[in-house]
């Protein structure tokens, strides 16, 4: 008998929802680097259907889903740029459709606010294992999203940076022998300012990260601490811990993503330089290792690694946000809403940057911090603290 050679691995099919933002633009950096492994099947974005479509021509993507109305209308009418047989999506119901599509494997959800919430359920009731980008979706609703997971046997993969990187540090250990975790944060911006300073902050200020390039609302959120803020509650729900567990130090270099506290007083930690392909890439080839997008840490060249307590004070978004934490309920989904009310204020000039930090605050004392029992509460929750929040903006108006 002739002997038969086998055949190739499939390649592992994924859905990205974002792919025109930053998250999204990195992703098709590991895509272009492991084509044999990885396979594109849907894309979707808010607004920008010349780039979905550059993106549907270069990885031959068959289905294509744009949020915004006016922008999905303008498609149609250029459907032309896209490849022939595109299928095009349009709104909530289309991130539905594509985060079901029966070929996909992976939904990576790296879409902006609560958006992603209703597309992540409806993968994980399909059963497609979930890259998580967006911190709103545990955040909102990780008593439902988790359940989902469970009920439905489907995988949470991190793709946050700190999440991930503790997500790599626990495999192999059971839960019950984890003290804490600490994420580490750069402190953004504003880290080495002056506090007398931070009264006059404009947004060109503090969209000036010093190791990262991100979106403006994360970008803010660095500078705050609100970031670090939902990455822990982010982290309470993905790794089954309690609040106190859940800690952060200021790290300047961005080089360990996270530090895992065993209860024999050792520690792990998880090092790699400060891009985004580098969890991006793990989560979607998980379990296996292959060679990174980008150059790995240099050892031979000198530097140092940094560590000091988070100040509070001076960054009490992070206070709050283990308050809200405390409280439980629906107070991390207060938060979440508050910041974003407060950052898109700030970004538009309408508010000073130390003002974001008392709306969030006054927000929160204004809702009770009750536990949600469907996820219409907690998008009902979502909605009256907006609406707070923007009231709130009215004492700080510029």
């Amino acid at each position: 008998m002739g002997s038969t050679s086998p055949s190739p691995p499939r390649k592992k099919r994924l859905v990205l929802l974002g792919a025109t933002g930053s998250i999204g633009t990195n992703t098709l950096r590991v895509l272009r680097a492991h084509p044999d492994k990885l396979e594109l099947v849907g894309i979707a974005g808010h607004s920008n259907w010349a780039k979905l479509a550059a993106i549907a021509t270069e990885f031959r993507v068959p289905h294509v889903g744009i949020f915004d109305d006016a922008s999905f209308n303008t498609a149609r009418a250029e459907i032309s740029a896209f490849p022939a047989g595109t299928a095009l999506h349009h709104g909530l119901d289309g991130l539905n459709a594509l985060a079901t599509l029966p070929d996909a494997d992976v939904v990576l959800v790296a879409v902006v606010g609560t958006t992603g919430l209703a597309p992540a359920l409806a993968a994980l009731a399909a059963g497609k294992d979930l890259a998580l980008a967006s911190k709103e979706i545990l955040v909102l609703a990780g008593k439902f999203v988790m359940a989902a997971a469970r009920e439905h046997g489907a995988a949470l993969l991190p793709v946050d940076s700190e999440h991930n990187a503790v997500f790599q540090c626990l495999a192999g250990h059971p839960g019950s022998a984890v003290r804490r975790i600490v994420l580490t944060a750069s402190g953004g911006a504003f880290r080495d300012w002056p506090a007398d300073q931070l009264a006059r902050a404009t947004p060109a200020d503090a969209l000036r990260h010093p190791n990262w390039s991100m979106g403006p609302k994360i970008t803010v959120d660095s500078a705050t601490l609100a970031n670090k803020g939902l990455e822990l509650m982010e982290a309470k729900w993905l790794f089954n811990l309690q609040p106190a567990q859940c800690q952060a130090v200021l790290h300047a270099q961005s080089i360990v993503h996270c530090l895992v506290e065993f209860f024999d007083g050792t520690m792990l930690a998880q090092l790699s330089p400060p891009s985004m392909t580098f969890p991006i890439q793990h989560a979607l080839l998980h379990p296996e290792r292959r060679a990174g997008v980008e150059p790995p840490l240099d050892l031979a060249r000198l530097f140092s690694l940094d560590f000091r307590p988070v100040d509070e004070s001076r960054f009490p978004l992070l206070r709050i946000a283990r308050e809200a934490m405390e409280a439980g309920g629906v107070a991390p989904a207060v938060y979440n809403a508050a910041n974003e009310i407060a950052v898109a204020a700030f970004l538009q000039g309408r508010i000073p940057f130390l003002a974001i930090p008392p709306v969030v605050e006054q927000s929160l004392g204004l809702i009770s911090p009750a536990d949600p029992v469907d996820l219409a509460s907690v998008l009902a929750v979502d909605a009256d603290a907006r609406r707070i929040a923007a009231e709130q903006l009215r004492r700080y108006s510029l």
